[in-house]
């Protein structure tokens, strides 16, 4: 405070009190000895900390975008207000915001918490996502958690992804853009993340990034659990480890090192709270990112977070912990305060910046990226598929855990691997992205950007065989998995297959056994029956690991986004569109 009160002081000030100039500079200089003096002698007390000068590093935050690089609709609930839709996001939008932000920090660090691809709309995954990748190259993004999405098309993509180049595991789309691929030019981060030969980590466990004169170290991290949200065959180079032990041997090496002034995590895990997501140090978060952040070694000192798709910036324990909702809808500005000249942190501060497009100006070269990626991709994305008997096919479940969509969809793996044998097929439901949204008047066409969004995986269809026993054992783990998540998790079922679930009953007991019919024929326990499913299940995605059982395993080779378009357009032709209201397949009791 004496500093801060000596340096209103100055020469001409002392001046225009009357006193001679050499009397003048002689008080100066005393001035300046004693505010030099004030800063040596100053403690590290709340006090004396709000008088020393400061050094900011802002950082900005983008989570969950999924290569959404377009705006959305979005709308806005205020307690005690109407709800209000506006335009939010845009990857021209956040590249007006970036370059406004810029502005007043040249050297502001843009940093990613996973997920950035993956499950993405048409425009990106028809070109294998590299537009994303792209458009988050020009963005400027220094580093990002990798995200259980990244993993999609297994480690090989990811690799390819990051590093640029041609081969890719789903053909027809690398490269296919440009001609070319240079990969991305920020980093990916993982330190829980191990080959599986030597358990070394298979990406950088974490940067230390120089700015401003001071060392801040990035650590990367995904959930663990990431293996049973992705397909197993494309991640058996890697496994994946608790994550705050690794997090907390990459503080080690780093302490080991040279000195940094901070350690910041990037975590692709988090949780959720009531409050507003723009609301500052907001105190009800809960979910998983609690119990890890309270773990972390205390040398981490800010947590940005991802995974959930929610908005925060929240303490836990006196640690911020952030997350900026999903698909580029919102960014969170945080700024990392440090004393001079001892370089000491200060304070964290963190606010969620909402994307509207009324707010912030796109910038013209994120504009013309887009409007070129538009025209190259118009064709394809237009072209007609099929008629639907209705305009909008729902892919949330109903009380029994049935989606309209979902009926579709598995009806539609069934028909493409029927040749091969099929007899029943099942579609978990999260591998149904989204509900599709056909011409809302007749004859209800649906184009291929509108069919591509619901079916973003790119899984192939496996057929393999079970006996009844463990068909009934498989449809038992939907509520072992996650029983709070049952109807969300639920089984999608082709036409034919029936059978009832009674709720009042215990995790692992629900289904009714004598209710599980095959066309009328009761299913027989020892009997062995062919069914299809999708590769990512039939490795054991999702914990359904009665299908890692199945015999005689055959991979079709059909990618389920092909099955179901080629579905459409038969039904389409033999004159009986699909959606048509039909008997339900799974039946709740209670």
């Amino acid at each position: 405070m004496l500093r801060t009160r000596l340096q209103c002081i100055h020469a001409d000030g002392l001046v225009s009190l009357g006193l001679s100039r050499s009397v003048t500079m002689a008080l100066s200089t005393a001035v300046e000895f004693l505010a030099l003096l004030a800063v040596l002698l100053c403690t590290a007390g709340p006090v004396c900390a709000s008088a020393l000068p400061t050094r900011d590093i802002n950082l900005v935050a983008l989570n969950d975008f999924h290569g959404q690089l377009e705006a959305q609709d979005k709308v806005i609930s205020t307690p005690g207000q109407t709800p209000r839709t506006i335009r939010v996001g845009g990857i021209d939008t956040i590249a007006g915001a970036l370059r406004d932000w810029r502005a007043e920090d040249a050297q502001l660090l843009f940093v990613g918490a996973g997920d950035l691809l993956g499950a993405s709309p048409a425009l990106s995954s028809l070109w294998a996502d590299e537009p994303t990748i792209e458009g988050l190259n020009a963005l400027g993004l220094r580093f990002s958690a990798v995200g259980n999405h990244e993993f999609d098309r297994g480690t090989q993509e990811l690799q390819r992804l990051q590093q640029g180049g041609c081969s890719a595991p789903v053909a027809g789309k690398a490269c296919q853009l440009r001609g070319q691929f240079a990969g991305a030019r920020f980093t990916y981060l993982a330190a829980n993340v191990l080959r599986a030969d030597d358990g070394q980590p298979w990406l950088p466990p974490y940067r230390i990034e120089q700015v401003k004169g001071l060392r801040i170290a990035f650590i990367g991290a995904v959930l663990r659990e990431s293996a049973q949200l992705v397909n197993p065959s494309g991640i058996a180079r890697v496994r994946f480890v608790d994550e705050v032990a690794a997090i907390n041997q990459q503080v080690r090496a780093i302490q080991s090192g040279a000195e940094v002034a901070a350690i910041v995590l990037l975590l692709h895990q988090g949780g959720a709270t009531t409050e507003a997501f723009d609301q500052t140090d907001c105190t009800q978060l809960k979910g998983p990112v609690v119990d890890l952040v309270r773990r972390l070694d205390p040398a981490i000192s800010l947590v940005i977070s991802g995974h959930t798709h929610e908005g925060y910036t929240c303490r836990i324990d006196g640690r911020v912990v952030t997350q900026a909702a999903a698909f580029g809808h919102a960014l969170t500005r945080i700024t990392m305060r440090f004393t001079q000249p001892e370089l000491q942190l200060q304070s964290i501060s963190a606010h969620n910046e909402l994307m509207a497009q009324a707010r912030f100006n796109a910038d013209p070269a994120m504009r013309h990226f887009l409007d070129d990626l538009r025209q190259r991709s118009k064709t394809e994305l237009a072209r007609p598929i099929a008629r639907l008997a209705t305009g909008v096919l729902s892919h949330l479940p109903n009380a029994a855990g049935e989606s309209p969509l979902g009926a579709v969809a598995s009806d539609a793996q069934l028909a493409a691997t029927r040749a091969l044998g099929a007899q029943i097929a099942f579609i978990n439901s999260a591998s149904i992205r989204t509900t599709l949204d056909a011409e809302a008047v007749p004859p209800h066409r649906v184009n291929y950007a509108q069919l591509a969004a619901t079916h973003p995986y790119a899984n192939s269809l496996i057929l393999m065989s079970l006996n009844g026993a463990q068909l009934r054992a498989l449809l038992e783990q939907q509520s072992l998995l996650a029983d709070a998540e049952q109807l969300r998790r639920t089984l999608q079922v082709s036409a034919g297959f029936f059978y009832a679930w009674d709720a009042t009953k215990a995790p692992g007991e629900r289904i009714i056994a004598s209710s599980m019919r095959l066309h009328g024929v009761t299913i027989d326990p020892a009997r062995i029956y062919r069914i299809s499913v999708n590769s990512y299940m039939a490795n054991g995605g999702e914990g359904y690991t009665v299908l890692k059982e199945g015999i005689d395993k055959i991979d079709s080779g059909i990618i389920d986004l092909e099955a179901i378009t080629d579905y459409l357009i038969a039904q389409d032709k033999a004159g009986q569109p699909a959606g048509s209201l039909e008997a339900a397949r799974v039946v709740r009791i209670n």
